[in-house]
C-alpha cells in the first residue's frame, strides 16, 4: 500500500498567497492599522483565526478580530476569479493517484473559497478526501487540519506536500515529515528550519523526483 499524500491548497496547488497579504493588508488599513505587506506574507498560511494576533497583537483580535475576518473575506472574495492553479498542480494530483497513493487535500480555506479552487483544479473526481478550516477548531500550524486528513484517509503512514513553515509545523506535530514547494513565497532556508525533509522550486520539479521517490520512502533529503 503506497503511503497517503497529503496535499496543501493555498501557495502550493493554487497561487494565491500574495492575494491574501494583499487582502489582509487592505482589510488591516480600512480599520486603521497599516502593517508591512512583507510581514503579511510572512504570515500565510497561518488560519485566520490566529493571524491577526499573530500581526497585531492581541488587542486588535480582541477589539478588531472578527470584523477584520469578514473584511479579509469580502476583498479576497473581489479577487479570487484571478486566482489560477500553479503549473502541473493537477497532474501531480494524476501522478500520485496512478501510483496508487490516497490523496488527501488539508486547506485552511474556508469552504466557499476551497470550492472555487476544486473547481479551478478539476480536482473533485481525482482526489481521495479533502479537509477545511471549517472542519477543525483550531487551524494551521496547530496539526488538526492534518489529523483530519489522516482520519479521513484512514492510515498515518503519510506524508504532507506544503509551501509554508506552518504546513511544516502543522505535519510534524500530527508526526508526519513535510515535503516542500517555494511557489508560496518562502525560502528553502525558512522551510528546512521548519522541517521540511526536503523542498523543489516547482511542482514540475517535484514531479520529475516522483519516478525515484516510490511511495516517498526512498527520498534523498540530502539535496
Amino acid at each position: 500500500m503506497a503511503r497517503t499524500v497529503i496535499l496543501d491548497v493555498d501557495g502550493t496547488l493554487v497561487d494565491t498567497n500574495y492575494h491574501h497579504a494583499l487582502a489582509w493588508y487592505r482589510a488591516f488599513r480600512r480599520h486603521g492599522v497599516v502593517l508591512p505587506l512583507w510581514k503579511l506574507h510572512r504570515h500565510v498560511g497561518m488560519g485566520g483565526d490566529k493571524y491577526v494576533a499573530a500581526l497585531a497583537g492581541e488587542g486588535v483580535e480582541e477589539r478588531l478580530g472578527d470584523d477584520l475576518r469578514a473584511e479579509w473575506e469580502r476583498l479576497f472574495d473581489e479577487m479570487i476569479e484571478e486566482v489560477e492553479p500553479l503549473e502541473g498542480a493537477r497532474d501531480l494530483i494524476v501522478d500520485l493517484k496512478e501510483r496508487r497513493h490516497t490523496v488527501v487535500l488539508a486547506s485552511s480555506a474556508i469552504e466557499a473559497h476551497l470550492d472555487q479552487f476544486l473547481d479551478k483544479l478539476d480536482a473533485r473526481a481525482l482526489v481521495d478526501a479533502w479537509t477545511m478550516k471549517d472542519d477543525v477548531e483550531a487551524s494551521k500550524p496547530d496539526p488538526d487540519l492534518v489529523e483530519a486528513a489522516l482520519e479521513k484517509a484512514g492510515n498515518r503512514d503519510a506524508v504532507m506536500v506544503g509551501d509554508t513553515p506552518w504546513d511544516c509545523e502543522a505535519a510534524r506535530r500530527a508526526g508526519i515529515e513535510t515535503l516542500c514547494v517555494l511557489t508560496g513565497g518562502f525560502s528553502e532556508a525558512e522551510l528546512r528550519e521548519a522541517g521540511a525533509a526536503a523542498v523543489f522550486e516547482s511542482i514540475a520539479d517535484l514531479r520529475a523526483e516522483l519516478p525515484r521517490l516510490h511511495a516517498f520512502d526512498t527520498l534523498d533529503t540530502s539535496r
